[in-house]
C-alpha cells in the first residue's frame, strides 16, 4: 500500500494578473509561496516549455494540512487550447459566491450546482455551505476517464487509492478521509488534453517512491519522467517521480520529507507574486 497525501493541482496560466484576481478575491485564497524559474523544468512541471516560467502556491491554508492550487505561468505564452480532461475542482465555500457577486464575477450553473470559471476556463463547483474551520474547504478533483474500469485498475489496483463511492459512471478515490479526493467520471469519448492539461500531484514517503516506480515498469505503465531529483533556488531539493494514467492524466510523487521543507509558507510570496506581474513585459 501506497502511503500517498494529496497536495495539489497544477493549472497552467496565460494571465497572471486575472488570475491572480480570481483566486485572491472571488475564491479567497492566500498566496502560499512564489518561485521564479529561469529555464524550463527537467521534470517538465511547467508543460514542454525551456523558457522562463513561475511557479505560484495558492490555497486556503498550509501546504501541510490543505490540497492546494499550483498555478504555472510561462512567460510569453498567451493562450493554452483546453481539452476535456479536467472537469471541475469542488469548493465548500458559500462565501466565494458572495465574493464572486461583489467583484462582478459570472456565477454560472450546470445540473443545479453553481461554478464560477477561472481565466482560462477551469470551472470551480461551489457547495453552498459555510467555508468549514476545522477542515481543508477543497472536496475534490474532477477529471475525465475514456474508460472507468481501466482508470479504477489503475488507481486503485496498482497506486492503492481507496475508493470512497463508486457509481455507475464515476468513482471517488483517495487515500484517506480528511484529503481532498479524486473524483474520475466516465465522458464516453477520447480524453484529449490539449495544450492546457494539468498535473496531480500527492506525496508519499521517500523509500516508497523506488516501489511505486517498480510497480509501474512491471504493469508496463508510463513513466514520463524516472525519478529524479530537483532544485529550488534557495529552498529544499526534492525528488519526485512523474507518472501518467491510461488517459495521459500526469501524475507527480514526491518524497514527502523533503517536500514538507519545500512547501513552507513564504510570508513575502504575495508581494513577490505582485512585483513579477508588474515588472513583466513578455505579455506585450
Amino acid at each position: 500500500m501506497i502511503s500517498g497525501r494529496a497536495l495539489h493541482f497544477v493549472f497552467k496560466v496565460a494571465d497572471r494578473t486575472l488570475t491572480a484576481k480570481f483566486y485572491r478575491d472571488v475564491l479567497g485564497m492566500k498566496v502560499l509561496r512564489h518561485e521564479e524559474f529561469s529555464e524550463g523544468c527537467e521534470a517538465a512541471c511547467n508543460g514542454p516549455y525551456a523558457n522562463r516560467w513561475s511557479k505560484t502556491m495558492i490555497g486556503y491554508g498550509p501546504e501541510d494540512t490543505h490540497f492546494v492550487v499550483e498555478l504555472t505561468y510561462n512567460y510569453g505564452i498567451t493562450h493554452y487550447e483546453q481539452g476535456n480532461d479536467f472537469l471541475g475542482l469542488t469548493i465548500q465555500s458559500s462565501e466565494t459566491l458572495k465574493r464572486a457577486t461583489a467583484n462582478n464575477w459570472p456565477v454560472k450553473e450546470n445540473n443545479g450546482i453553481k461554478y464560477v470559471e477561472a481565466p482560462g476556463g477551469y470551472k470551480f463547483y461551489i457547495i453552498d455551505k459555510p467555508q468549514p474551520l476545522d477542515k481543508d474547504p477543497v472536496v475534490k478533483v474532477s477529471l475525465a476517464s475514456s474508460n472507468l474500469a481501466k482508470s479504477i485498475a489503475y488507481w486503485n489496483g496498482l497506486l492503492t487509492l481507496k475508493i470512497f463511492e463508486k457509481k455507475d459512471k464515476s468513482v471517488l478515490l483517495g487515500f484517506s478521509d480528511d484529503q481532498a479526493k479524486l473524483e474520475l467520471i466516465e465522458i464516453g469519448e477520447p480524453v484529449n488534453r490539449a495544450k492546457a492539461y494539468g498535473r496531480i500531484a500527492f506525496s508519499c514517503p521517500f523509500d516508497q517512491q523506488p516501489i511505486i516506480e517498480k510497480k509501474i515498469q512491471e504493469a508496463n505503465g508510463t513513466i514520463l519522467t524516472p525519478l529524479i531529483s530537483l532544485d529550488t533556488p534557495g529552498k529544499a531539493t526534492v525528488r519526485v517521480i512523474i507518472l501518467a494514467d491510461p488517459d495521459g492524466h500526469e501524475i507527480c510523487f514526491v518524497d514527502d520529507e523533503s517536500f514538507r521543507q519545500l512547501s513552507q509558507v513564504d510570508p513575502k510570496s504575495d508581494a513577490d507574486l505582485d512585483k513579477y506581474i508588474k515588472s513583466d513585459k513578455s505579455r506585450a
